[in-house]
């Protein structure tokens, strides 16, 4: 996502371009940006929407989620280790300002759906695709006065 702003940093400070773009490279991305001419380079801001590929955490099945970014950041023509540059030839590359923004959307454990019923702790099987058959699990004798308060609520 590379973008030829060099008659941009001509303009005057206050100059703006909106600029689209669409990419299905490694993954489907799109998104439409506003470049602002400021004193110290180029500001952007604009929207992406993209889909991240991830394992749902409970059931480990492969899931595909939409996502919509907002992006804000700047770019400047000097170096400096807290903001992205204009390079050389007078371009910005906003791939690792989306990268980060993604990074901080995607969610760290994410699930299939909300009521993900996950895994059996024994055999593994989906209990999302229905019971499994192992027997039910006996409870740690160190636990069992915690299950009778749970079951003398249940009744009440």
């Amino acid at each position: 996502m590379i973008i030829d702003v060099s008659q941009l940093v001509k303009e005057p400070i206050g100059a703006t371009w909106r600029y689209g773009f669409r990419e299905t490279a490694k993954s489907p991305i799109s998104g439409d940006v506003t470049l602002l001419r400021t004193d110290k380079g180029i500001f952007v801001r604009g929207t992406i929407e993209t889909t991240f590929k991830a394992v749902c955490s409970r059931c480990l099945v492969p899931l595909e989620q939409p996502l919509t970014l907002q992006i804000e950041e700047e770019y400047s023509a000097q170096a400096d280790e807290r903001a992205f540059i204009i390079n050389g030839n007078q371009e910005i590359d906003l791939s690792e300002a989306v990268r980060q923004h993604l990074l901080l959307a995607t969610p760290m454990k994410p699930i299939c759906r909300e009521d993900c019923a996950g895994l059996c702790p024994s055999c593994g099987h989906n209990l999302n695709l229905g019971p499994c058959d192992c027997p039910p699990r006996e409870i740690d004798p160190r636990l069992a006065q915690l299950a009778m308060l749970v079951s003398d609520k249940e009744g009440q």
